[in-house]
């Protein structure tokens, strides 16, 4: 049997650097940034869920009509860890591992993605993580099915970093071109000046 992982994209953060807007509502071609990170997901033809907070409507109204899971993570403001969590409880038991995504990286490509399941059906043991054109260690990240328990136990605001130590040995790099792996836009300073660079017109945090 084909290894098929799922794929889940974490954005049940709370945005609190942007000063009141919400930056995975963010235009990325006039189009919310967690929406168009989703709908590159989905060209992957996997099962796609998206761990979100409880006080964030807009997140998921911003995704209505995509075939995907959406995952309320009640205890996402305790850190990163219980939405990992949470979203790997949530995946179906049939995927052979996970690939692992914030959803405030515009720069990820749905071919960056696609490049992560051909990795992730070549080996599906091991702990495949991005790095960018520097060498940095960044995202996507994809966990093999056996580290599910050691990812549903995550608590706290660290990732899954514990994980990632702990099975060290399995670690492989795969290096995308430019800085998909690690740019994420976190202030309006950041979504002010990429949207600039990339032509987009569109300013201002969304509410």
């Amino acid at each position: 049997m084909t290894p098929a992982p799922a794929i889940l994209i974490l954005a049940a953060g709370a945005s609190s650097r942007m000063r009141g807007g919400d930056k995975l509502l963010m235009p990325v071609g006039g189009v919310p940034c967690l929406r168009v990170i989703a709908e590159r997901a989905l060209t992957c033809g996997l099962p796609v869920a998206v761990a979100l907070p409880p006080d964030r409507p807009a997140r998921a109204q911003a995704l209505q009509g995509l075939d995907l899971s959406l995952i309320t993570v009640h205890d996402a403001a305790l850190g990163m860890g219980h939405s990992i969590a949470a979203g790997i409880r949530a995946l179906p038991d049939r995927v052979t591992g996970a690939i692992v995504l914030p959803s405030d990286m515009p720069d990820l490509t749905a071919d960056h993605l696609a490049q992560f399941v051909a990795l992730h059906r070549a080996d599906p043991k091991a702990i495949w993580r991005a790095r960018d054109a520097s060498g940095t260690w960044g995202h996507p990240v994809i966990f093999p099915q056996d580290l599910f328990p050691a990812l549903t136990a995550l608590t706290g605001d660290d990732g899954a970093r514990s994980v990632i130590k702990a099975n060290a040995s399995r670690l492989k790099p795969h290096d995308l071109t430019g800085h998909g792996a690690t740019l994420d836009l976190d202030t309006p300073e950041d979504w002010a000046a990429y949207l600039s660079a990339s032509g987009d017109k569109a300013s201002g945090p969304a509410d």
